[in-house]
């Protein structure tokens, strides 16, 4: 579908006030875009990126209703929020992503199932309803992960069930956080993690991001370096499946795949974010375009802007008491550093507080240096070398 492109001095609706908020108001600005974020919180990172902000939680249908009088388009920066709150969004103001993939990717089950059903390949996995039905998952699948339907960002609603006497347990324990059904999803014994940041615009123009390897500490993405150890077939197949997929799911705006690479060169999609990924926050630094201004030229019906990779780079991101170990080594920082804040003012455990993007010739030399400051773990590192 064609449609005609947002003018400069259009005001955006961010339904979310996020650091990915923040990021596309950073794009945005100088795209000559003006933005409103609706957020709990008055002092989200969108509002120090210059945003104004309604404060109000997601769902109420005043603040919704008020942020479809103000703006031109509204677009979403995560998926944590009332697929009929985005209902309401569509039948006042344009909403280019949707609310039809936020209900897809916000849903595990639903997700795998739309990806099987249109022949993508998917770790194996069961809908499980009770303790007897994750005992037939476990005999069938072997080792697994059971995991919550909805929510449970960065590794949260997840239990691992290695044996058939830790089956009643993990259960119970993932019960006490929510109610069944669950997704039982085989623990595949992987190579590499990938994942790659695909845009497809209203016209149907689709374009790929360089795909990425990713590294996760306690279920939480921490390193990602580009390009990624592939050889080319594997990474020519990433890209298909990617735009095969953003074309399916009739894409506007930019998504993150996630991809399990295994030993024998076989891919399995993992997830889908339809938003801008924390995996693609190097293209900031590195690429001709970044994902938060592909994100708006694709929402706002722009051309799509060129994805190509200057240099290879590395993601480092910053959690809990990372940045301030981070910040009292500013001096020590490569010159190709580029330090990325979120303006959260609370540090604690497991959250993501900001990344460095370091754009540099040599990755394997570079992290062997980042080895010697003592921030990141060591296997971290050694898991970013091997």
């Amino acid at each position: 579908m064609n449609r005609k492109p947002l003018p400069p001095g259009a005001t955006i609706g961010l339904l979310g006030g996020g650091q990915l908020a923040q990021m596309l108001v950073h794009a945005g600005n100088a795209m000559g875009f003006r933005f409103v974020a609706l957020d709990p919180n008055p002092e989200c990172p969108a509002f120090y990126a210059g945003a104004e902000v309604l404060v109000a939680p997601y769902g109420d249908r005043a603040a919704l209703a008020e942020l479809a009088k103000r703006c031109d388009l509204v677009t979403y920066e995560f998926e944590n929020i009332e697929v009929s709150g985005v209902e309401f969004l569509e039948s006042r103001v344009l909403v280019p992503q949707g609310s039809r993939l936020l209900a897809l990717s916000q849903h595990r089950i639903r997700e795998k199932i739309i990806l099987q059903e249109q022949g993508f390949p998917v770790t194996p996995f069961r809908v499980v309803r009770s303790v007897a039905e994750l005992s037939v998952a476990h005999k069938a699948l072997g080792p697994l992960m059971l995991k919550t339907v909805t929510g449970g960002y960065d590794g949260k609603g997840q239990q691992k069930i290695t044996s058939a006497a830790a089956v009643e347990s993990g259960f119970a324990e993932l019960s006490r956080k929510t109610r069944p059904p669950f997704i039982a999803e085989e623990l595949v014994e992987f190579e590499r993690e990938l994942s790659v940041v695909v845009a497809r615009n209203p016209a149907g123009k689709i374009a790929s991001f360089p795909v990425g390897e990713n590294v996760h500490e306690k279920n939480i993405l921490t390193l990602t370096r580009v390009p990624a150890r592939i050889n080319p077939l594997v990474e020519a197949q990433v890209l298909r499946l990617a735009e095969q997929v953003a074309e399916v799911l009739s894409l506007v705006g930019v998504l993150g795949l996630e991809l399990f690479l295994l030993p024998d060169d076989t891919l399995l999609v993992n997830e889908l974010a339809p938003r801008p990924h924390n995996s693609g926050h190097y293209t900031q630094d590195a690429c001709a375009t970044s994902q938060f201004e592909q994100h708006l030229r694709a929402v706002a019906a722009w051309p799509l802007g060129a994805t190509t990779l200057h240099t290879p780079v590395v993601m480092l991101n910053l959690i809990g008491e990372q940045l301030s170990g981070m910040l009292e080594q500013l001096d020590r920082l490569p010159a190709a550093a580029h330090l990325h804040l979120y303006h959260k003012h609370e540090v604690r455990a497991g959250r993501k507080l900001g990344h460095l993007n370091f754009t540099c010739d040599d990755p394997t030399r570079l992290l062997e240096t980042l080895n010697s400051y003592g921030i990141w773990t060591p296997s971290l590192l050694e898991n970013a070398l091997s």
